[in-house]
């Protein structure tokens, strides 16, 4: 297993790679911190757990969803994934969990 350091959020990680993977891993770093940027410059939220969570939510939204050809409207303006309503329920699932996790805020 290789190390490599990244970057998401301008924080540094240092993440293991399997030998060869190194491609597929920098490539999921990519979509990870332009997620998380995403959220971030939209302005609404700044603790970067939370921000982490939304996007996480968004990805894995996005693997769910069929392939579809984007727009050149959504291309030209790279819109999130979510809509505005997708993303007050994601912000009203997210209340939900800090209710669940308590004051530690782990969820192990």
């Amino acid at each position: 297993m290789k190390q490599v350091e990244v970057k998401i959020m301008g924080q540094a990680y240092l993440l293991g790679a399997p030998e060869g993977g190194e491609d597929r891993l920098h490539a999921a770093v990519q979509r990870v911190d332009a997620a998380m940027c995403r959220i971030r410059d939209a302005g609404k939220i700044k603790a970067r757990d939370r921000i982490a969570v939304l996007a996480a939510l968004n990805l894995a939204f996005e693997l769910g969803e069929p392939a579809q050809a984007a727009t050149p409207a959504q291309e030209a303006t790279d819109a999130p994934a979510l809509s505005v309503a997708e993303q007050a329920t994601l912000g009203a699932l997210l209340g939900r969990l800090d209710q669940a996790l308590g004051d530690d805020g782990q969820l192990l």
